[in-house]
């Protein structure tokens, strides 16, 4: 898997991150023919704070992620961020900016990651689902792509800021959603919680993810 790109700092966090990961932990990935070319969502269960670059770093294309308005407070880190296409978002109230630079990305036939959570999992266990992913998914009618990640959590659980361990790591790609599988349709009264719904019941459906504790 070679990246396709002229950003070299996208490059550099990219490789970066994959040597990381690599260090800590033994990577499985799998479902690469699942990932279409062009706009799409990709949905993944939340475990860590690995999961952006963990994602990123197995997928041969520049995708756009969305993160957390405070990640960008850093000088340094903010600028990292923004030059791999991190779109910042005020945790817990409508953001319309965001959603319009998130939509903007997706007519623009960007990738764009998103975790239907919200935010980590406490107990790595998949958590009830936010609006974000399908509303998101909703007023784009791009594919929606589900991952599900094994082992993130056990490396770099929430709360830690170093590796606690090693582990297994594996990344599955789904077979993409077409917008008749997740979207309701526009009458519906809980249109875009009702697509999250299903975006993160196809992300559990994923083989194997009845394991405990994933």
């Amino acid at each position: 898997m070679i990246l396709v790109s002229k950003n070299l700092i996208y490059k550099a966090v990219y490789h970066g991150a994959r040597a990381f990961i690599e260090v800590f932990s033994t990577l499985e990935v799998e479902g690469w023919e699942n990932v279409p070319t062009g706009a799409c969502l990709f949905a993944s269960n939340h475990q860590s704070m690995l999961d952006p670059p963990l994602i990123g770093s197995c997928l041969p294309r520049e995708i756009s992620f969305i993160a957390r308005r405070s990640l960008f407070d850093n000088p340094v880190f903010g600028f990292v961020i923004r030059a791999c296409h991190s779109i910042p978002v005020d945790r817990g109230e409508a953001d319309i900016g965001a959603i319009r630079a998130a939509l903007g990305a997706l007519a623009a036939g960007e990738g764009l990651l998103i975790f239907p959570e919200g935010t980590r999992s406490h107990d790595g266990n998949i958590a009830e689902p936010k609006a974000g992913a399908g509303l998101l998914a909703c007023k784009s009618g791009v594919p929606v792509v589900p991952i599900h990640i094994r082992g993130a959590r056990d490396v770099l659980p929430r709360g830690a800021n170093f590796p606690v361990g090693s582990a297994r790591i594996r990344v599955r790609f789904g077979k993409a959603m077409a917008p008749s599988e997740y979207d309701p349709g526009a009458a519906h009264r809980e249109r875009s919680i009702e697509a999250s719904r299903r975006i993160l019941e196809r992300i559990k459906s994923l083989p194997d993810c009845a394991e405990p504790g994933l």
